[in-house]
């Protein structure tokens, strides 16, 4: 710091450093790709500290040693992975801090007793709940597990918050936002208001829901691919097993995703109607994210995101019907089938170039119809486990298993890149000051500027 200092004193007006960029990535595709691998173990993190402890309560009260092992398998991950998800989230720190001084400083001091403060505290009582949890006694770590579930909770909350708000933008007319960092009624009062901004609910639940969705699908891949290395005839059980219950929970999940994706799409549209202006070549966030009046990428990325969804519905769908011959009956498999059936033409349907005939609202019409038509081949997939015999799955079953949960990693990353582009070309958006290029670090002629009394 001392040499830094010493170089903005030489020549009359300190000296100019250049703003940073990256060949072909540029600033924003470092950032995006770092931010991106957090996000994956992040996701992760939080799906299965909130399953561990459900699964270790239901399998004590069940009887249930499936359960119990899966919920330790949860807890296992979480416990050697944090670190790797805590790196990423840190080299993402830093990129912003040299990339965007200014809007980070912005957003430290704005945000300041929601984060670092609060979420930071929420992080740190769920390390230590994770890992009392993780070493003591069975009773007291289900107690702990719940509770490390709902301090983590706490934390997606704060950060969502914030992200909403750098989506939706600060306040009509381009003002800079105000700062919210004294403690002040005023000053917390600012940052709770741009916390608790329309869009910031529905994703919030968008997120819950995601984060219980696709790491559940993730533990039907690893359970299918694990299947092929188990020797004794337990380790094939559980495995089988744990794929099934992988595609159960991810498929409940799954099903509310729709209708809270609907939701952050409204409330971006309302937000930016009611309290941003148009911004010239540009158009608002939910313009951008639908292509409306204005080019943008994030278009292609909403239809590719629309493929993806209905893919997964319709991978969910084949692989509870063909989960289901483990049935004794294969009568059991014939709703399922059905159910399948109708979802998997509803959803082809509605990303077909006939979407909108006979009429505009078609495509979503057919969307509702594959999510009731889902619901109710997972109801008949949920009452039909309990005659399942497991331990012989088809290679064509857990074929579907693992291409489903590559898919839906594919979908959640695809979701946050969409998102974040949708607010370009402002990192904050509507606030000219902050940009999406990398911004020239703070001079000693700024800083002499700043302090003159």
């Amino acid at each position: 710091m001392s040499l830094f200092y010493l170089a903005l004193q030489e020549g009359p007006r300190g000296l100019e450093l250049p703003a940073l960029d990256f060949a072909y990535l540029g600033t924003r595709g470092i950032v995006g790709i770092v931010m991106l691998i957090h996000m994956f173990f992040a996701q992760l993190f939080v799906g299965y500290i909130i399953g561990s402890p459900i699964l270790q309560a239901w399998g004590v009260r069940k009887g249930n040693a499936h359960m119990q092992r899966l919920s330790h398998a949860l807890d296992r991950f979480n416990v050697l992975t944090f670190s790797v998800g805590a790196t990423f989230a840190g080299m993402f720190l830093v990129l912003i801090v040299g990339l965007y001084p200014r809007v980070t400083s912005a957003l430290f001091t704005h945000f300041f007793w929601f984060f670092p403060m609060i979420a930071m505290g929420a992080m740190v009582l769920t390390l230590f709940l994770l890992y009392v949890y993780h070493y003591r006694t069975q009773r007291r770590s289900i107690v702990a597990g719940l509770a490390a579930a709902f301090f983590i909770l706490v934390w997606q909350a704060i950060l969502t918050g914030v992200d909403t708000f750098m989506v939706t933008g600060g306040g009509a007319s381009e003002q800079t936002i105000q700062s919210g960092g004294n403690l002040t009624f005023s000053g917390i009062g600012a940052a709770l208001g741009s916390i608790w901004n329309p869009m910031f609910i529905p994703l919030d639940l968008h997120r819950t829901f995601g984060n219980l969705s696709w790491p559940a699908f993730a533990v039907a891949a690893w359970a299918a691919f694990r299947y092929r290395g188990a020797k004794s005839a337990d380790d094939k059980a559980f495995y089988d097993w744990a794929g099934s219950m992988g595609v159960m929970w991810g498929t409940i999940f799954l099903l509310l995703q729709p209708f809270a994706g609907f939701a952050i799409a409204y409330t971006m549209k309302a937000a930016y109607q009611s309290n941003l202006p148009a911004v010239q070549g540009t158009g608002g966030p939910y313009d951008r994210l639908v292509g409306s009046g204005t080019d943008s990428w994030t278009s292609n990325l909403l239809y590719i995101n629309l493929l993806m969804v209905v893919g997964l519905f319709v991978l969910s769908n084949m692989a509870m019907y063909l989960g289901a011959e483990r049935h004794p009956e294969q009568s059991g498999r014939v709703p399922i089938r059905f159910f399948g059936l109708v979802a998997a033409v509803a959803g082809l349907y509605s990303i077909s170039p006939i979407a909108d005939w006979p009429f505009l609202y078609m495509r979503y019409i057919m969307m509702l119809l594959m999510v009731l038509a889902t619901l109710g081949a997972t109801l008949a997939y949920v009452r039909g486990r309990r005659l399942f015999r497991y331990g012989s799955p088809s290679g064509g079953y857990r074929a579907v298993l693992m291409l489903i949960g590559v898919l839906a990693v594919a979908l959640t990353m695809d979701m946050g890149y969409m998102k974040s582009n949708s607010r370009v070309p402002y990192t904050i958006y509507g606030q000219s000051k902050y940009r999406v290029d990398s911004e020239r670090p703070i001079t000693q002629q700024q800083i002499d500027l700043q302090t003159r009394p």
